[in-house]
């Protein structure tokens, strides 16, 4: 759907063709999608994306495909049938942009690598998604999310403190990672492409976008010193910062970044100026040394106080805090509703709720279209391409649609 003339979206008249599946590359376009772009999504005629099988949480649709499909059109096509290759390259030819994160080498051997269609198509840009990237000895192992979280340290630095137990992120970050990194690519791509004509290749690795985000456990552990230790919801390096218990049973989290945070905490959060001069918490590494007796302290004083009260002593000192929500809690958010930040989408299980965009820009509004049914665009996608309706029922009776 295209914004109204007067409030153009920045990615209006562009069109992403996509051989998606699972979350990187669909959360890279459906951003696309956001900011306007004509998304056109490539699944296997009847299954489609396997996204669309993990759960059936969200009225009887994948929670992971609703979160990342919405706004796009849904093209059916068996990519190993003869008669595919060719509608394929019809949208190519009218494309900006291909994003794939096919298995390792699927798309080259479908004669989609970024040479044989810079070729052809000089002014595509070609996004390719995988684990470990292109070259090096791990170019063609299998990747999922948290086996990249692996890979990349991530798990070397979750977890409670004293225990080998290890503990993924509760989403997909590695995932994530390479999703976001493949769609502020491609907008610089597209940026290039005005300065140059043509369009570029783009390779993302899920691991070297998750590394990059360890870039702060990285250096710690510079010149092989010692890693920082698994805290659980605690920071590793920085205390008091994370979950503390308060009498009524609740959990506040709190963060104090520096000195000044600190003096008010003693002073006006817990009431105890004196431990400002106890050699034990004089400093941050001081008090991340000692971190168990200041737990002690710290908990015996929230012990005679409710969770709002605590908030309240530390919105007045004021010190940064955090109530610990749920999912149901994220949903009833009072910020979110008060910014209006929920609106509703379409799907064939009806209407569902869906948070903007982050990144409001007040010139335009995101695009926040349905999320598609297997192969919904199909026929109308082939009419665009001048095939007539015998030809697609054709194809249809061969398994190619």
């Amino acid at each position: 759907m295209a914004s109204e003339a007067n409030h153009p979206r920045p990615l209006d008249g562009l069109t992403v063709v996509s051989l998606e599946h699972a979350i990187a590359a669909p959360f890279c376009t459906r951003q696309l999608a956001d900011l306007g772009a004509r998304v056109i999504k490539i699944e296997r005629p009847g299954s489609g994306d396997f996204a669309r099988a993990y759960d059936t949480r969200t009225r009887g649709l994948s929670s992971h495909f609703v979160w990342t499909n919405r706004s796009k059109e849904s093209l059916a096509l068996d990519l190993k049938k003869d008669g595919a290759e060719f509608i394929l390259q019809q949208l190519l030819e009218k494309a900006d942009v291909l994003v794939q994160n096919l298995a390792p080498g699927a798309a080259a051997r479908m004669g989609l690598s970024f040479e044989q269609l810079h070729a052809r198509f000089p002014r595509l840009i070609v996004c390719d998604i995988s684990g470990y990237g292109e070259g090096g000895p791990y170019e063609q192992k299998k990747a999922y999310d948290l086996l990249i979280q692996s890979e990349g340290g991530f798990l070397s630095v979750t977890g409670g403190p004293g225990t080998d137990e290890l503990a993924k992120a509760g989403c997909s970050i590695a995932d994530i990672a390479a999703g976001m990194y493949a769609y502020t690519s491609v907008l610089s791509a597209l940026l290039l492409r005005t300065k140059t004509g043509l369009g570029s290749r783009i390779d993302v690795s899920m691991l070297e976008s998750l590394v990059e985000w360890m870039g702060y456990p990285l250096y710690y552990a510079y010149d092989e010193a010692k890693p920082p230790a698994r805290a659980g919801a605690a920071h590793s390096t920085i205390y008091p910062y994370g979950p503390f218990p308060v009498g009524d049973g609740g959990t506040v989290m709190l963060g104090l970044q520096n000195e000044r945070e600190w003096a008010l905490f003693c002073e006006k959060v817990i009431s105890q100026p004196s431990l400002l001069v106890d050699e034990r918490f004089i400093s941050n590494a001081n008090r991340s040394d000692n971190r168990e007796a200041l737990r002690t302290i710290i908990v015996e004083a929230f012990a005679r106080l409710t969770t709002r009260e605590v908030i309240e002593r530390l919105d007045g000192a004021p010190i940064a805090n955090a109530r610990v929500n749920d999912m149901h809690d994220v949903w009833r958010h009072p910020q979110l509703e008060a910014r209006r930040r929920w609106t509703e989408v379409q799907s064939a299980a009806g209407s569902i709720r869906a948070l903007l965009p982050p990144g409001a820009n007040d010139a335009f509004e995101p695009r926040m279209d349905a999320i598609p049914s297997v192969g919904q665009h199909t026929e109308s996608i082939l009419r665009e391409l001048g095939y007539p309706h015998s030809d697609i029922e054709r194809l249809r009776l061969a398994g190619v649609l």
